[in-house]
This record gives C-alpha cells, sequence and structure tokens, in this order.
C-alpha cells in the first residue's frame, strides 16, 4: 500500500510540471485558445469536466461517483469514502479548423483543464476545492476595412484579444438520509480580458489598448437522489450574478516617428457582466454493474441577463449531453477487465443570437480510463472529442475541432493504522 502511495505522489507531482506552466496564476493571462467566437462577453466557455465525464460527452448530474471527483453536482462530494483523499489534475490539446465563404485557417492550442481535490470531512459529509479555466479569450482579426466617416476614404485595422477568466470553485456535500445528498457551491470567478487594435490614417498611426479585469461571487446548490439501488437523479442550480468590472484604456498616437500618449488612465466604471440563472437536470442508471448511463438537460436563462453584443444579442441556451460508461469488472484481478470505456454525445444551441441566428455547436465523444496499480480508485482518463460550431452564412463562421484531454486522478489514503505481523 505504502509504495503504490509514493507512486501516486510521483506520478501527480510529474503531472504539476506539465499543467502548471499552462496556468500561470491561474487566471488565464495568456491566449488559451483560438476560436474567433471568444470576442463575444467572457469568451469561450469552457464545457470539459473532470475525468470520466469529458468522455461521457460532458453529461454527469445524476453520476453516483464514489471513486474520483466529479465536479458536476456538489452533492456528489457526499459520497467521498472514509479515510480518502482525491487530488486530480488534467490538461487539453485542441486542434481548430476554421472556414468561411473564401478563406479557412488551422490552429492548435494547449491549456490546463482542471486542478481539484477532495476529502471527507465527517460521516456524509464531504467538501472539494476546483479550479477550472471558465473561458478562454484568443482571436487575431486583421485587415479589417473601415469607411471614414463623411469620406469615401478608408483605413485597415487589426485586433487581437487574449485573457479569459478562472473558476476557483469550493464544494460542500452533505447525506440527509440514506438516498438523498445535498451540495453547496462558492464560485470566485476572476480574470482580465486585453484588447489591442491599431489602425493607421495617411501619416498617423493609432493604438488602442484596453484591459479590462473582471471578479464575482457566484452560488450554486445540487442534489442528487436515489431512486433505486441502480438509478440515480440529479439537479443543479447555478444564481445569477453581476460580475464588476474594471477597465484601463491607453492610446497611442504615432505622428511622423512621434509617440504622443492621448489617453492613458483607469476608466471611472465600466459595464458589469450579468451572468444567467442555470439549471441542470440529471439521471443516470447502472446495468449489471459493467454498463452506466447518463443523461443531462441544461437551461441556461441569457434572456433575464439583458447582455447585448454590436452583432448579436444573448439568449436562452439549451444544452443535452448523454454518455454511457463499460467495465467487464472493476474489481477483477485482471488489469483489461477493469479498464472503462467510454462515449457520449453533446449538443449546445448556444447563447449568442447574430442576424437571427443562433450559434450552436455539437461534439462527439470518446474515452478511457487506465487503472492505476490494483486499486479501483486511482486512474489515468483519456478523452477525445470531435465536434463543429456555428456555420457558413452571413458573417458567421464554421468551427470544427479535435480536442484531448488528460487526466490524472489519484486517491490517497488518510489516518490509516500500520499493522505489522
Amino acid at each position: 500500500m505504502r509504495s503504490i502511495t509514493k507512486m501516486n505522489k510521483a506520478l501527480f507531482a510529474f503531472f504539476l510540471t506539465l499543467v502548471l506552466p499552462l496556468a500561470p496564476g491561474f487566471a488565464q493571462s495568456e491566449g488559451l485558445t483560438s476560436s474567433p467566437y471568444s470576442l463575444y462577453g467572457l469568451g469561450s466557455v469552457n464545457q470539459t469536466g473532470i475525468g470520466r465525464t469529458n468522455g461521457m460527452g460532458y453529461s454527469g448530474i445524476g453520476l453516483k461517483t464514489e471513486d474520483e471527483i466529479d465536479n458536476l453536482n456538489a452533492a456528489n462530494f457526499a459520497l467521498i469514502p472514509q479515510n480518502s483523499f482525491f487530488y486530480n489534475v488534467g490538461l487539453k490539446g485542441q486542434y481548430n479548423n476554421y472556414s468561411n465563404k473564401g478563406d479557412s485557417e488551422t490552429m492548435t492550442t494547449i491549456n490546463f483543464s482542471n486542478l481539484a481535490m477532495a476529502f471527507r470531512i465527517a460521516e456524509g459529509l464531504g467538501a472539494g476545492i476546483v479550479m477550472v479555466p471558465y473561458s478562454d479569450v484568443g482571436y487575431s482579426l486583421v485587415g479589417i476595412q473601415s469607411n471614414i466617416e463623411g469620406t469615401n476614404e478608408t483605413f485597415e485595422s487589426n485586433v487581437t484579444g487574449i485573457g479569459g477568466l478562472s473558476d476557483l470553485r469550493v464544494n460542500l456535500g452533505y447525506r440527509i438520509i440514506e438516498g438523498l445528498r445535498v451540495g453547496a457551491s462558492a464560485s470566485i470567478l476572476f480574470g482580465n480580458i486585453e484588447e489591442e487594435e491599431e489602425f493607421q490614417i495617411s501619416n498617423s498611426s493609432f493604438n488602442l489598448s484596453e484591459k479590462t479585469n473582471y471578479t464575482g461571487l457566484r452560488f450554486g446548490l445540487g442534489m442528487q437522489f436515489d431512486l433505486t439501488d441502480n438509478i440515480t437523479l440529479g439537479s443543479t442550480v447555478q444564481f445569477p450574478t453581476a460580475l464588476k468590472g474594471n477597465l484601463k484604456r491607453s492610446v497611442l498616437k504615432n505622428l511622423d516617428g512621434l509617440d504622443i500618449t492621448v489617453e492613458d488612465e483607469e476608466a471611472d466604471s465600466t459595464a458589469d457582466f450579468n451572468m444567467p440563472f442555470e439549471l441542470g437536470l440529471g439521471l443516470s442508471a447502472k446495468i449489471r454493474k459493467s454498463l452506466t448511463l447518463s443523461a443531462d438537460y441544461k437551461k441556461n436563462y441569457w434572456d433575464d441577463t439583458g447582455q447585448t453584443e454590436n452583432i448579436g444579442s444573448y439568449s436562452d441556451q439549451d444544452i443535452y449531453a448523454i454518455g454511457i460508461e463499460f467495465a467487464k469488472d472493476r474489481t477483477s484481478y485482471k488489469y483489461g477487465d477493469r479498464i472503462q470505456y467510454r462515449a457520449g454525445f453533446n449538443y449546445d444551441t448556444g447563447y449568442l443570437s447574430v442576424n437571427g441566428t443562433k450559434i450552436d455547436g455539437y461534439g462527439l465523444t470518446a474515452g478511457v480510463g487506465f487503472p492505476i496499480g490494483q486499486g479501483q480508485k486511482s486512474m489515468i482518463n483519456l478523452s477525445y472529442s470531435y465536434g463543429s460550431k456555428g456555420q457558413i452564412q452571413n458573417i458567421l463562421i464554421k468551427e470544427n475541432f479535435h480536442l484531448l484531454t488528460l487526466n490524472l486522478s489519484m486517491e490517497d489514503l488518510w489516518f490509516q493504522k500500520r499493522k505489522i505481523d
């Protein structure tokens, strides 16, 4: 047991050396996505979960998970076994292809997917702390043609943006009675988005830089109820909140090689970003101990936030997810029998509407879990997803992506009495 624990710690330390450089300060200060749709709002919202859920279509609100961290429902933390301490770290790599009516482009990005830990506090009471990227911003628009007001002349500008937000979440799960668990979560959302625009008119050039810092606190609730020993119903709620924004703007003008600072100050205020009320429902079922089915539905009420964009508006979002997992015998001494195989599907109607067209997307997922050692609670999870977002229509762009996630889920045992023969 002690040798396995040492091996787990060594693997975890090695994985951290890979992940931590991708998450400097945990705040998303680097361009960790290349999606043109990250131009809007807070950027591209992260959907990846922790461990097994990535291979199951990102479903898991109703999953009854006792052997690793499931961050999709705070109520699940009530199931952490006695003396167990779970820790989890992951990274992801994404290959994207963007196309419109006349051109196409490809891009590859790498990001960390999560850092997490969970532990039991008392009988039926568990807690966890999870850090994940909430959103990523990383876009570059080159050669945008604009008219000079009152004339027939035009000028070109280049626009870039990087940054995003991180989500630091504390979860508590409590078992009220056998088969009924409730949970609560508190998230600190923080980060910044940097945007820069460069353009030239006649013999003058201008550089406009804006950096917006966002911070906010968000609360949520969760519930899981075992309808039978093999069927579990789950639900989650995320309450609306307003993220406070702080804007710093800098305008630099260059005239005949001479730099002139036109503006360099912090704005008194900037528009807050309103987060929506979110409702989630999930159902899971175990069939003959080897097969697990999962299905989720989420509704995000963006209409009520009043958020708008220059080219579109926010509208209510629906997300559907289904997943399946197969393991021949999780308790077998044969390694091959304990390997877990997963597949799933996810469809997102999107929350941004442009010219009456919503930017929707879908993803097909597959994954495999490789046990570490003889136990059942330490796992290397590998998942792959292929999906598409948007469409070639009007000013929209079609985005196809290949996403690979690698996740290390480990268990450590606390307060075990040593046995001496």
